[in-house]
């Protein structure tokens, strides 16, 4: 039975150790492989159930082939039934590949995101979808919502709001004017590493990034390169390529654009503020079924002379138990003075009480659309993804 190749560290304690201990070490290694081939004949065994599923849903014509709420459903019921030692934190990360491989199999899944590669937003799809995707970088957000509208990617990523600089106006314009429905969000942690070359401090003479990271580590700056100057770039990911090409130059950035640029960390979370969050969307074009836990997002315009007309839109919630999480206006195009309102609420479009308040409230607006219902991320994803708040 041929054995997996030592390190050098347990070279080390092979030889230092008395021929007891290193027979029951060649033991625990050799039992240790034959568990590593158990798991992977399990995945494999999952890979052929998972391609069944395939064929029945492809003969049927029904079931998407990405359902955000069964794969955070899955993992939560892993992680509360996880006896141990096995550490839960690395439940998700595990199986989101699985997950991920094992769907490839059935289609190979199309994500578009705001590029180039190495943007929180490429780190957000990747945390989402796991490896085995197509991820396609796209230059505006606009992008995102065209691709996916029109069928060149199944789904897209895109950014909808952060806990320090508020909503992405952007996002929720194209989620009004496009023909794309909400499947699911991603609640994201943003922390900004330095980053070079040769991962030496003393080295830096620029510190490049986009603007807001830049002011978001303001006072690390500060406190440990003060006087350094910094350059604003288009993105993290035009900064790290300064930085890659000039080894005097630093960039801020994600641990993703580390990675895709080859750079070294000089130093992690340098953010000023921790629990920095942003909250992401994925869009695609079929609106999930219901999961029990679930957010839905819709959009009224009111007549500018409809006196009070903000508080009758939203009494119908309130009759019918509808907890509302978040209202926001936004200037319609065109119009001076006059304003769409979102609204995002507790429940799916299809429970009754909530389908009686939308259309109570759809009444009362001038328009009415609903962005769509989907299952609520009910974790934020650790920027290092070192814990899982449950």
């Amino acid at each position: 039975m041929s054995q997996a190749k030592q390190t050098d560290g347990e070279r080390v304690v092979a030889q230092d150790a008395s021929p007891e201990i290193a027979e029951a070490l060649s033991s625990m290694r050799a039992e240790i492989d034959s568990i590593d081939r158990e798991i992977l004949g399990l995945l494999n065994r999952r890979a052929h159930c998972v391609k069944r599923v395939g064929d029945l849903k492809q003969g049927g014509r029904m079931g998407p082939i990405y359902v955000a709420a069964r794969e955070r459903d899955l993992v939560h019921s892993l992680m509360e039934n996880n006896p141990g030692p096995f550490p839960n934190a690395a439940i998700p990360h595990v199986y989101r590949e699985i997950i991920s491989a094992t769907r490839s199999l059935e289609e190979r899944v199309r994500v578009a995101f705001l590029g180039p590669d190495g943007t929180f937003s490429h780190q957000a799809a990747s945390r989402q979808f796991g490896a085995q995707v197509d991820l396609v970088p796209v230059t505006t957000l606009r992008d995102v919502f065209t691709l996916t509208e029109r069928g060149d990617t199944h789904f897209g990523v895109v950014p909808v709001e952060n806990t320090i600089e508020g909503p992405i106006t952007v996002t929720f314009d194209a989620l009004v004017e496009t023909d794309v429905t909400i499947c699911s969000e991603i609640k994201l942690e943003i922390s900004q590493h330095l980053m070079s070359r040769t991962g030496r401090l003393q080295d830096i003479q620029k510190v490049a990034s986009h603007p807001q990271p830049l002011a978001q580590c303001r006072g690390w700056l500060d406190a440990n390169l003060h006087g350094i100057e910094t350059i604003e770039t288009t993105s993290t990911a035009a900064a790290a390529q300064l930085a890659h090409a000039d080894e005097k130059v630093a960039s801020i950035g994600s641990e993703v654009t580390a990675e895709v640029y080859d750079l070294l960390t000089i130093a992690s979370g340098i953010e000023d503020h921790r629990g920095n969050t942003t909250r992401f969307l994925v869009v695609g074009r079929e609106t999930p079924a219901p999961s029990g836990q679930d957010l839905t997002s819709a959009i009224f315009t009111v007549r500018r002379d409809q006196s009070g007309a903000l508080h009758d839109l939203l009494g119908p919630f309130a009759r019918h138990g509808v907890n509302l999480t978040a209202v926001q206006s936004r200037p319609m195009k065109g119009k001076p003075w006059e304003y769409n309102f979102i609204v995002d609420l507790e429940g799916h479009q299809d429970e009754p009480d909530v389908r009686r308040a939308l259309d109570e409230a759809a009444e009362i607006a001038a328009s009415y659309k609903v962005l769509g219902s989907f299952p609520r991320a009910l974790e934020v994803i650790g920027a290092r993804e070192e814990a899982v708040e449950r």
